[in-house]
């Protein structure tokens, strides 16, 4: 008599090595870059691209390099870092600063849940524009202020590790609700998918920044986890806006080390 075996379970997403289809659905939800195929993607479809992330990032990191590198001579640092970050955010669509201002105006509500209403009005409140003008304020600044050489060092290794901390913080924060786009993410993301996210964070660091690079993405992960803990502990768990606010502040970290060991040096 035949004993009926039934077939071997597929693996957990959290073993699996991110799909290279998932660099398209990566790029297509990150940038306003035209692509084919359908735009956005589900958030378990972007969970399983997440280990990409950094990949999109570093394109976007060698194409605003290549900007700034012409724009420094054509105008003055200032201008230059202005137009520089300017294209930054419109590559991106504002994605993240979007998050960011979200969680800023909705630091002022009462309760976990409140502050989750108040984050999902699309209008825009004074934390929220206070904000955005003071993070976008020091950024300019702070890159201005680094010499070309390292300039386009920061350009590269900033959104790299940036968009390393979405994929890690899904492994560590558990989300806000159990449904909706922020646990759909989460869900997705797999173990492999956000090691090798932080792996290329680190390695694309060190390969453009030596020494300092490691020790601006280890600060800006280290940042970007105590971040997310807070606001994770103001909201009641991870949310989309926590993650795209996260990856602003883990970018800025980036160029304020850079800056910091810039004027540190004799």
């Amino acid at each position: 008599m035949k004993v009926f075996s039934p077939p071997p379970a597929p693996l957990s997403n959290f073993g699996r090595f991110p799909p290279v289809s998932g660099l398209v659905t990566a790029a297509r939800y990150l940038t306003i870059v035209p692509l084919p195929g359908r735009a956005g993607g589900s958030p378990p479809a972007l969970g399983r691209a997440a280990g990409w992330f950094p990949v999109v990032g570093l394109a976007l990191g060698v194409a605003l390099a290549v900007l700034d590198h012409w724009l420094v001579r054509l105008f003055p640092a200032l201008l230059a870092a202005l137009l520089t970050v300017t294209m930054w955010k419109i590559l991106t669509g504002g994605l993240h600063l979007d998050g960011l201002a979200d969680c800023l105006d909705g630091l002022g509500g009462r309760t976990p849940e409140h502050r989750r209403d108040i984050m999902r009005d699309s209008r825009i409140g004074t934390f929220g524009a206070v904000g955005l003008i003071l993070v976008l304020m020091i950024e300019i600044v702070a890159l201005s202020g680094l010499e070309p050489g390292l300039r386009w060092r920061a350009l590269i290794g900033a959104p790299v590790i940036g968009r390393a901390t979405p994929p890690l913080l899904a492994r560590v924060f558990a989300p806000a609700r159990a449904e909706g786009e922020g646990a759909g993410f989460a869900a997705a993301v797999g173990r492999v998918g956000a090691l090798v996210a932080v792996l290329i964070a680190l390695n694309v660091a060190l390969a453009a920044l030596g020494g300092t690079g490691l020790a601006a993405a280890l600060g800006a992960l280290g940042v970007a986890l105590a971040a997310a803990r807070f606001l994770t502990g103001r909201v009641g768990g991870l949310t989309g806006d926590v993650l795209g606010a996260v990856v602003e502040i883990a970018e800025l970290t980036v160029i304020l080390v850079m800056a910091a060991w810039a004027g540190a040096r004799p």
